[in-house]
């Protein structure tokens, strides 16, 4: 009796172990196929739209970039409400990434899942394209996707923050900065 129970047991473990590879391998997407997840629906009439800049607006970096959404609410990352999502800014994106899955974090693709609503974006001089995708919980474009109109704006110049200038008082608070180098060696 022992030894048809361990036999039965092995024969039973070895199937459920064979057996879902076989079943799931006609649905196992195939090499080079697109594996798309779950989308969350998205309210008709939902839009999502630059505040600013406008399109075809001149900029100096940094400027900042406002969101707007119509339709839906702002929730961050990871948390689920009801017809809501959180911003993700495509700049000098070509090619729109898949829908059916979350947006990549990558110099190109800002993810803004604190649920922040602008941001301030430093660009080189020269014409950039702009896009806003909502995202649901887990980054992924909702169904239908709401994104803006890609937008070009051109920056004019990089914005040089310099410091104040130095005052005479600053040489007295501080001391120069060659006191040590102009005196002989037995003397600093």
């Amino acid at each position: 009796m022992n030894l048809l129970i361990r036999t039965i047991t092995l024969f039973a473990c070895l199937l459920l172990c064979v057996t879902p590879g076989l079943a799931g391998a006609q649905d196992a997407p195939q090499e080079g196929e697109a594996v798309e997840l779950p989308r969350t629906p998205s309210p008709e009439g939902a839009m999502v739209y630059f505040l600013e800049p406008q399109d075809g607006a001149t900029v100096s970096s940094p400027f900042t970039v406002s969101f707007g959404l119509r339709g839906m609410g702002v929730a961050p990352a990871g948390i689920t409400f009801a017809d809501s999502g959180h911003h993700h800014l495509l700049v000098n994106v070509e090619e729109a990434p898949p829908e059916g899955l979350p947006l990549p974090t990558t110099e190109q693709i800002l993810h803004f899942g604190g649920g922040q609503t602008e941001t301030e974006l430093e660009l080189p001089p020269g014409e950039h394209t702009l896009q806003l995708v909502l995202g649901d919980p887990l980054h992924i474009p909702h169904d239908p996707p709401v994104r803006s109109e890609v937008i070009t704006i051109r920056n004019s110049r990089l914005q040089i923050r310099s410091h104040p200038p130095l005052r005479p008082i600053d040489f007295v608070k501080y001391g120069s900065i060659f006191s040590s180098i102009d005196q002989p060696k037995g003397r600093r």
